[in-house]
């Protein structure tokens, strides 16, 4: 009621003398006791209670936090003990037009009264205060709700005012069966929703390496972050209890190709305007940054869309992880075979191959039912930020099943093609001569999808879920054309006499070629060099060798080669993938193999220590025989530290640089600093450090 409307009541039971003069808190007061009203007086959200049985004590949040499907406490006082005749209600609302139609304004009764579909009791009674129960369906809205307390008046409802403080974040519950997002068991709940760190997997097949990335999905405003995307990618409140268009929109947020979303994507190598994909140590800094700005932040590659979804859902309570699948096809046109087009060099012709293979591509799964599709098709889903090819109008990918890619099972949504393709694309390589004719050489079942790995459950290794992507098949390790039986002459190999190789470092190449006949045969070939993007893509040659070998019968050639530093790193920039090609001909057949490798940056250095206070340091030694000019250093530590950058005009070769940052640790048992070193002539430097508390 208005103030007027309690001046009215009060003037009528005064009686011909009028009430004194008294301001609007005060006549509500005198109005509540001359009636023995009903009042509330405080409420208390019970915090610590609730994040320690909702497991979510590691939020960085001044709110409370709770998941679906699960009870949680609140206690609320009133000015005298509850009696029969009265009362009242809680009530949640989120958005900007709550409706009970929508369930996006919810009643909470604890009488013989209905109410909404939450469920409420009173747990204990102690004077004046209730401590009440309340438990959220398992598919209720998740996000952030504004929480009031409504008396009942003869007036009608007494609802407390706006009070922030009281505003409650729910999320999805992998622990509780009846939410689609329940997963069976309690490590891979504490992995792949508890796990603030993540390990990915990058460089090729051959030559693998590792990168530390910081989810810190519980750092302070991160979670508003979140809720953020959900607010700008325009999602109808009441869709955002549903898992598969929850995922599907995080997508498509998490990349800015077309709605204005989280991370801009470039593989173009230049990196003016924004921070190189590289130098980011993790989630937290691009998502402050976005929900601070409110504009796309420059810049990311797959890991990076990789590493900022994974976040975003852990951070929602939806189980995730970030896959890595080694030769990942991008097919264009859905055919489900990668089409590869050579010279008679053997070098690759980027104007005639539509299609490319990635040396590494790196996606996320979540974990859920799904209803929409036959049973044994629920549990790890595939979801692509990256943006690759437009689905239902969007940049987006998923939520694809991995039962369902492994059966092969295609006509199901979502994008099941595309994600075939990516672990099981025929390729088919044909050689053009200068008439533009196309002459079909060889037809590989096994070069792509060479292994899928994630991060293992409670340690710091990584698991190859290749079987659960795929049928087990025999596979090579080089990327040698499968050739016909008639064919006498195999490329059997390009092999490395040592790997892994270390940028700076002469690489020592051997081609092993495979005569069949019975007669020796001559073989006049060619061996090509190239720095690649990790895409695949062709940067810039530094190599093109022609050499003649002659194969005796029945035996094995080999043709070694001894790849000066000096003429891959006149070409360095941020790219650290050579990609050989050898292509020959001999009696009119033609023979080629690639194989990439990696190479290996050198290594920052963190410690830390303690003299009063916690110290973290950060040193690096330039080894390369150039100076480094505009180097940033980054650090963070989910928990332990925010994200920081420094930068250095230069770093001379053999010069040592040291940077020390003070912090004070939030969060106990195993935490990780991780720290990169960027600029236009290195890239990919990181390091990291596992520390217990």
């Amino acid at each position: 009621m208005t103030t007027s409307q309690y001046l009215n009541i009060l003037t009528v039971t005064w009686g011909p003398t009028s009430p004194p003069e008294l301001d609007q808190e005060n006549v509500r007061c005198v109005y509540f006791i001359i009636f023995n009203l009903f009042v509330l007086t405080s409420v208390d959200m019970c915090l610590q209670i609730n994040k320690s049985n909702h497991i979510t004590s590691a939020y960085n949040n001044q709110n409370l936090v709770v998941r679906r499907g699960l009870e949680f406490i609140m206690k609320v006082t009133f000015n005298r003990p509850l009696t029969q005749g009265d009362d009242f209600q809680v009530e949640f609302l989120i958005g900007s037009d709550p409706s009970p139609i929508t369930d996006t304004l919810l009643v909470v009764t604890f009488g013989s009264r209905p109410g909404g579909p939450w469920s409420g009791r009173i747990v204990e009674t102690l004077g004046q205060t209730l401590t009440l129960g309340i438990t959220p369906t398992p598919n209720a809205i998740v996000g952030k709700f504004r929480v009031y307390v409504a008396t009942v008046q003869p007036g009608g409802l007494q609802r407390t005012q706006r009070n922030q403080t009281t505003d409650l974040y729910l999320l999805f519950n992998a622990w509780n069966k009846d939410d689609a997002v329940f997963y069976p068991d309690e490590v891979g709940r504490k992995e792949y929703v508890l796990n603030d760190h993540g390990l990915i997997r990058q460089g090729s097949f051959d030559s693998m390496t590792e990168r530390s990335w910081d989810y810190g999905q519980f750092e302070r405003g991160i979670l508003d972050a979140c809720i953020y995307i959900l607010d700008a990618s325009k999602m109808p409140i009441a869709d955002r209890g549903d898992i598969i268009k929850m995922v599907r929109m995080g997508s498509a947020m998490i990349n800015a190709q077309d709605d204005n979303g989280v991370v801009v994507g470039n593989w173009s190598g230049n990196f003016s305007g924004g921070k190189a994909p590289a130098s980011w140590t993790g989630s937290t800094a691009i998502l402050l940054q976005y929900a601070s700005t409110q504009t796309p932040v420059c810049y990311g590659q797959c890991w990076v869309f990789a590493g900022v979804f994974n976040t975003f859902m852990r951070c929602l309570g939806i189980p995730a992880r970030v896959i890595t699948n080694f030769n990942s096809a991008h097919d264009n046109n859905g055919s489900i075979v990668t089409n590869l087009v050579f010279y008679p060099d053997g070098s690759l012709s980027t104007a005639d191959s539509k299609d490319s293979i990635w040396n590494f591509h790196c996606w996320n799964e979540a974990y859920m039912t799904r209803a929409d599709l036959p049973p044994g098709l629920g549990g790890w889903q595939v979801v692509d930020s990256t943006p690759q090819e437009t689905s239902g109008g969007y940049y987006r990918c998923g939520p694809a099943s991995v039962a369902a890619i492994k059966q092969g099972l295609l006509c199901h949504p979502f994008d099941l093609n595309f994600c075939f393709a990516e672990v099981n694309s025929v390729v088919i390589s044909w050689t053009i001569n200068r008439y533009k004719t196309l002459t079909e050489t060889s037809v590989d079942k096994n070069m792509v999808g060479k292994g899928l790995f994630t991060k293992a459950m409670g340690n710091t290794t990584f698991d190859n879920i290749m079987s659960t992507y795929k049928y087990p098949k025999g596979y090579t390790h080089t990327h040698t054309a499968t050739t016909s039986k008639h064919q006498h002459l195999i490329l059997k190999d390009l092999q490395l006499t040592k790997n892994p190789v270390q940028l700076g470092q002469d690489v020592n190449l051997v081609v092993n070629f495979t005569n069949q006949s019975e007669v020796p045969t001559t073989v006049k070939a060619v061996l090509s060099g190239i720095v690649i993007f990790y895409t695949g893509v062709p940067a810039a040659p530094f190599k093109n060798e022609d050499f003649t070998v002659t194969v005796p019968a029945k035996q094995t050639q080999s043709v070694p080669f001894k790849i000066a530093a000096q003429q891959y790193m006149a070409n360095r920039g941020s790219l650290l993938n050579l990609s050989f090609t050898v292509g020959g001909q001999s009696d009119g057949q033609t023979v080629n193999a690639t194989k990439v490798v990696s190479l290996q940056p050198p290594k920052l250095t963190v410690m830390v220590g303690k003299v009063n206070q916690m110290f973290v340091t950060v040193s690096f030694t330039n080894p390369l025989n150039f100076t480094l000019q505009n180097v940033t250093v980054s650090m963070s530590g989910s928990g332990l530290i925010d994200p920081k950058t420094r930068s250095y005009s230069v770093i001379a070769p053999l010069t040592t640089i040291t940077w020390k940052e003070s912090f004070v640790p939030r969060l106990d048992g195993l935490r990780n600093i991780t720290a990169t070193l960027d600029c236009s002539s290195l890239r990919g430097v990181l390091t990291r450090l596992l520390l217990f508390f």
